[in-house]
């Protein structure tokens, strides 16, 4: 049952009623402690097929193209496939990999925003048409390497114009677009639709509805200019929670039925990666070396015990140059829960989690309360599925974690 990311001969555990995923981690938990407590994931294949008849539920008019990068493990995009999604591939392994499957170039997107010639030729090579683009330079690229491209203009939305600083945003502003349409003209590019992305960060949902109307704005542009436009691309940012997505639904439907009513002849896709994976990994790490350090020492407004009390840092054996690589970037959105069995009434004491490397931004949770552990504890990160796959660093001879699949005969 064990799978690696770049290994297909992965197989499945079929559950049997009354067995959960905590039954499954216990057991993996007992083996792992005695052959050498390395990581190691548990995939519930069964969760993928849940989003995806939640995504049909509630928005069914859009077509799902997963964000490869997200999580490229075989065995999810081999459901995801069979499901009939589409895919988004920022690169030309992800197209191999994808097309691997059998699934045909129109169900792929290449939405790269900085692509490099040899891939865009390769996308040209085996098919892949449609891309994104959101400036002069990427279309003057296409133009020269791929005549069959067939481009959808990447506008830029409310809640990533002048955003944090230091964060990469792409889009172009509404403003530029008539130029774009007309570089497009004259290089003889195909304009077929707009992309616009609202990132899981944005709370305001009013965002969609300006970029809806700037979406619309695009298409009359474009028409005027002599583009039939048939595509528009929602982009991801959906979180996985049916209420999130309700609520997106709850803007957006109406507001498609006024810009781009069915019979318009405008296909609604999106990009959602998260959305289908986070919830199906849980990720199993063992405390390799402990601290005990004074309370004080923990920076001011963290949760913490009294001073008087001691505070820990424990290192575990996975950290940001593995499995907790989107740490650099954004905030953990899992609580880590603590393996063994400990009694309701234990004293719970300040304390830091760090991955292996001793590197200062090795730090995976700043501050949290919980009962002392010891070398060889286990603690559980659930919600791991997005972004925890990525090729592990040469740091410390770092050994990817196993993956260990499993399904509910409900679900099968």
């Amino acid at each position: 049952m064990k799978g690696f990311i770049d290994d297909a001969n992965y197989s499945v555990g079929l559950l049997d009623e009354g067995t959960n995923l905590g039954n499954v981690i216990d057991n993996y938990v007992y083996e792992h402690t005695l052959t050498g407590k390395n990581a190691f994931f548990v995939g519930d294949l069964g969760k993928i097929v849940k989003k995806h008849s939640q995504w049909q539920n509630v928005v069914a008019q859009i077509k799902p193209f997963y964000t490869v990068k997200c999580n490229s493990a075989p065995a999810v995009l081999e459901i995801l496939a069979a499901l009939g999604t589409g895919f988004a591939c920022s690169s030309k392994n992800e197209m191999a990999l994808v097309q691997e499957l059998g699934v045909s170039p129109e169900n792929i997107i290449y939405i790269s925003p900085c692509k490099q010639v040899s891939q865009i030729k390769y996308a040209a090579k085996v098919g892949v048409n449609i891309m994104t683009c959101d400036n002069e330079i990427e279309l003057k690229k296409i133009a020269r390497n791929h005549p069959n491209a067939k481009v959808l203009l990447h506008i830029a939305t409310e809640d990533n114009i002048g955003g944090e600083e230091g964060n990469m945003k792409f889009g172009t502003t509404l403003k530029n677009c008539k130029h774009l349409l007309e570089c497009a003209k004259e290089l003889d590019v195909q304009i077929i639709g707009v992309k616009f992305h609202v990132s899981s960060a944005c709370k305001e949902s009013q965002v969609y509805v300006h970029a809806l109307s700037d979406a619309r704005c695009v298409f009359d542009m474009a028409g005027e200019i002599g583009f039939t436009m048939n595509m528009l691309d929602i982009g991801g940012g959906f979180t996985g929670t049916e209420f999130q997505l309700e609520e997106v639904n709850h803007v957006i439907s109406p507001l498609l039925d006024i810009y781009f009513p069915e019979g318009s002849g405008v296909k609604i896709i999106s990009e959602p990666g998260s959305y289908y994976v986070s919830s199906a990994f849980t990720l199993a790490v063992n405390i390799i070396a402990k601290k005990v350090v004074e309370n004080d020492k923990f920076p001011s407004g963290v949760e913490k015990t009294g001073s008087d009390e001691p505070a820990f840092m424990y290192y575990m054996n996975d950290g940001v140059y593995g499995s907790f690589a989107s740490k650099l970037s954004e905030d953990l959105n899992t609580i880590p829960e603590v393996h063994k069995k400990y009694k309701e009434d234990e004293p719970l004491f300040t304390s830091s989690l760090w991955g292996p490397s001793c590197d200062e931004l090795d730090q995976i949770v700043e501050s949290c309360l919980l009962p002392e552990l010891n070398v060889g504890d286990w603690l559980i990160f659930d919600n791991m599925g997005a972004d925890s796959f990525h090729e592990p660093s040469a740091f410390n001879d770092f050994q990817r974690p196993a993956i260990y699949y499993m399904m509910s005969f409900s679900d099968w």
